[in-house]
This record gives structure tokens, C-alpha cells and sequence, in this order.
């Protein structure tokens, strides 16, 4: 048999597998191109939200992180939103500890050698059962998702609760525009090529499928563009100068980031020119990364 074999330090690599002999004969030896991380800790999480419902995660912690002395580090959260019907499907993970850490362009996990602690793809399910439809209680249920995370991680004693931030592309991005809005769980946000008026999306996003007139006050609640004088949070927007997905063009974050300008907020924006709706350019993933870096230097580590 062809296999493949892979752990959470070891880069994947093929292998003939004899079943009569049980001996395993290499095919491949790609090296490790991720060795900057090849002894970071991940772990799985997982903890409960205050109603009960089941949430897990994947927990990064530095290379020679002391358990004992537990030194109180940043925190970084990426996740992004997930409607559900009931409970017990919220509650089901598909996270693999073991499983090969691939960091991509977007991925908070870099971070981990600089000091950070890094929780990612953090479950955030919105649940509706029977007649209640998920985003009814959008809000409220994105709020309950951050603390449950947040205090899942503090109780371990590795990070300092008052230097977290949180991020997240697309609807995370939403997500994350929306948790600086409605709590004061973080010291800052990172929010990429998101949606922030929801009115400019009126029949319909993700898995609603109500129309704006059929319930605008779900549309003018979820939507961060219409609290925007709640907003006091330091807020870094990222967005392709040429988003091709029509929930998000880039006019979203163009008057998102005019709105909080004007009304004092912390709020920094930076376009990619000629990207799309995720970027490719190695010339704009550097600097998307750098700008990442001196944000989190600036409004979370000192």
C-alpha cells in the first residue's frame, strides 16, 4: 500500500507499506520547510461555553515554554464563525493535534516565535434551534464564544487575560469587527477583507437567508458600520484593492474605516493593490505580515 505519513513536527512523506512483512520502505524525504517552528507545543483544547455547548481549539505555545514558572504571555485568537441548528453539531470538532502544522499567508501561528501564545481556529458556532434562527442571537453568542475561549486558556496560567486580540478573514473578519464592538474581552483586532454593513448585502449572507425587510433589525444589529460610535478598540482593517467576492467589496472597508475615523476610534486601514478576495502577492503578503507585527508590537505586547 502507498501511505502517507505525518505528525505535528514531522513534514508528511510517502511510503511503501509491505502489509505481509509489516515494514515500511521511504519514497520520500521532503525536508521540514517550517523548521522556525518545529518545537512549538500545539495541543488540543477544549472547554464550554456558559450554556453548555462544547468548543475546542488549537493551542500553541513557544518552544522551552516554562509550565512551571507559567510566564504570562499575549494571546492571539483566529477563528471564524459557523451557523448551526442544535447544540450537539456545534459541539463536534474535527481538529487533528498530530496533524502537520501548515502555516498559510493568513495564519497567526508565526506569531508563536515571537512571544505570543497562539489559539487557532477557535470554535465559534452561532446556534438557532426549532424556530430560532442562528443569528437572532448573533451577538450575544459571539461575545459568549470569545470569554469561553478566553478563560480556557487563562485557567491553564500562560497568558496575561488583559493582553489578548483577536482576528479573522472574511466573516471572521465581521466576527471580529463586531466582539471590539460589543465587549471589552481584547486590546486590540485584526479584521481582512470583511463586510461591516450588512445592508449593502440585503438578501442574504452566509447561511441567512432572510432579507433585509424581513428583518431589519437582525441586519442593522449584526452589522458593525451602524454601532460604529461603540467602537474604542484599537482595529487594524486589511482589504485586496480588488475583491472579487460581491459580500465583501472593498467599499466595505473604505467607509467602515471612514466611519470610525471620524468618530476618533483607533482604527488603521491598509489596501492590497490588485488583490483579490485572499492575496498572492509575495510583495503584499510580506508587508500584510509586517503591518501585523508592528500592530500587535504597538497595541498588545507593550
Amino acid at each position: 500500500m502507498l501511505v502517507q505519513l505525518q505528525s505535528k513536527s514531522e513534514f508528511p512523506n510517502y511510503y511503501l507499506r509491505n502489509l505481509k512483512k509489516n515494514k515500511l520502505t521511504a519514497l520520500t524525504s521532503f525536508p521540514n520547510p517550517f523548521e522556525s517552528i518545529r518545537n512549538v507545543e500545539k495541543t488540543l483544547i477544549k472547554y464550554k461555553r456558559k450554556d453548555g455547548v462544547e468548543l475546542s481549539g488549537t493551542l500553541y505555545l513557544p518552544a522551552g515554554y516554562d509550565k512551571v514558572k507559567k510566564e504570562k504571555l499575549p494571546l492571539l485568537i483566529w477563528a471564524y464563525p459557523t451557523e448551526y441548528k442544535d447544540k450537539n453539531s456545534a459541539g463536534q470538532s474535527a481538529l487533528n493535534p498530530n496533524e502537520f502544522t501548515f502555516p498559510y499567508y493568513g495564519s497567526f501561528v508565526y506569531w508563536v516565535t515571537k512571544g505570543y501564545v497562539v489559539l487557532d481556529d477557535a470554535a465559534f458556532p452561532i446556534i438557532g434551534e426549532g424556530k430560532t434562527e442562528p443569528n437572532d442571537s448573533f451577538i450575544s453568542q459571539l461575545v459568549a464564544n470569545a470569554a469561553a475561549a478566553i478563560e480556557a486558556v487563562d485557567s491553564l496560567g500562560y497568558i496575561d487575560s488583559k493582553k489578548v486580540a483577536v482576528g479573522g478573514h472574511s466573516y471572521g473578519a465581521f466576527m471580529t469587527a463586531n466582539l471590539l464592538t460589543h465587549c471589552n474581552l481584547f486590546a486590540c483586532g485584526i479584521a481582512r477583507s470583511g463586510a461591516y454593513n450588512r445592508t449593502l448585502t440585503p438578501f442574504g449572507f452566509q447561511s441567512e437567508q432572510r432579507n433585509y425587510w424581513e428583518v431589519p433589525e437582525v441586519y442593522n444589529t449584526m452589522s458593525p458600520f451602524m454601532n460604529a460610535e461603540k467602537m474604542k478598540t484599537p482595529l487594524l482593517l486589511v482589504h485586496g484593492e480588488a475583491d472579487n467576492n460581491p459580500g465583501t467589496f472593498t467599499l466595505q472597508t473604505e467607509r467602515y474605516f471612514q466611519a470610525l475615523k471620524g468618530l476618533g476610534a483607533p482604527v488603521r486601514m491598509v489596501l492590497l493593490p490588485k488583490e483579490a478576495h485572499s492575496y498572492v502577492a509575495k510583495e503584499n503578503i510580506l508587508h500584510l505580515l509586517w503591518e501585523q507585527d508592528q500592530f500587535f508590537e504597538k497595541y498588545l505586547k507593550n
